[in-house]
């Protein structure tokens, strides 16, 4: 295991001295982090991985639809997802992508998965095995058409057009922020456009900065969680959510909060800031 401090990449490095160690067979991570806002280098992880005759699993839950996620680019292995982050569509569904070498790993099995959950082999049976489908579950039709329809609109606005708006997004976001006098806690260069970490100020309730906000303004953002439990607020700009509006509905919400325990706040000035980014 190679842990890296919260709200920082992990060492690619670190990976590699890891990985030369021993014998590897998965080398898996996280490509963006709902946790901290931090985005990985997925090409960079999936080639050590290749590099040392591992296959690589990526988690793209929080990446599918809001940055480029790109399989084939990064020779990844194994890639799953959520329906419900940057997609917009019902929760419930994990779409996965196998390469040809995940696939014949998963052939190759000497012993029968244990966990019927997750036994891929019957899983691809199910896709198309030999001579037809076998039956493995009673498939949740009305969730496939929610994803369906979310891939219309992705495809209608177009992915390269989603990819701008949700950075177009998060720089008119962040922009307000730091003239509301916050800080981001990821550098710029690793930060997730879909999800921005905020450091909450020093003597500052951030409970009650988010229990403000949801009961005036009807907006919920997320509290930090494990180390960075009570030290940053996690606000999502994914997929339907990830507009104007709505970056100006959160700067206001957190400025009448943050008000509402007497530090000085220019909403207008973090509105202005946020318009320039917009323009």
């Amino acid at each position: 295991r190679v842990d890296a401090p919260w709200g920082e990449p992990v060492d690619l490095a670190a990976v590699e001295a890891a990985l030369a160690s021993g014998p590897a067979k998965v080398l898996a991570f996280v490509h963006a982090e709902t946790s901290t806002g931090v985005r990985s280098d997925a090409a960079a992880l999936c080639a050590l991985a290749r590099r040392h005759g591992a296959l690589s699993i990526v988690d793209c839950v929080t990446s599918l639809g809001g940055v480029p996620v790109d399989a084939a680019a990064w020779d990844a292995d194994v890639l799953y997802s959520g329906t419900q982050k940057c997609l917009s569509a019902p929760p419930g569904l994990s779409p996965v992508a196998f390469s040809p070498r995940a696939l014949e790993a998963i052939a190759a099995r000497k012993t029968p998965v244990r966990n019927w959950l997750l036994d891929v082999s019957l899983l691809m049976a199910y896709w198309g095995g030999e001579g037809g489908r076998t039956y493995h579950h009673t498939a949740p039709i009305n969730a496939l058409y929610g994803l369906h329809e979310s891939l219309v609109a992705l495809f209608e606005e177009g992915q390269q057009a989603v990819f701008v708006r949700h950075a177009r997004m998060h720089e008119a976001l962040v922009a307000g922020l730091e003239a509301l006098g916050l800080q981001m806690l990821v550098a710029p260069e690793h930060r997730l456009p879909q999800l921005n970490t905020v450091r909450v100020p020093e003597g500052v309730d951030e409970a009650a900065v988010r229990a403000h906000m949801l009961a005036r303004w009807d907006l919920e953002i997320g509290a930090g969680l494990g180390p960075l439990k009570g030290q940053v607020w996690r606000i999502g700009l994914m997929g339907a959510s990830a507009t104007p509006w709505h970056v100006r509905l959160c700067l206001t919400a957190l400025a009448d909060a943050l008000a509402a325990q007497g530090r000085p706040v220019d909403l207008a000035a973090a509105l202005a800031a946020a318009e320039a980014r917009l323009g």
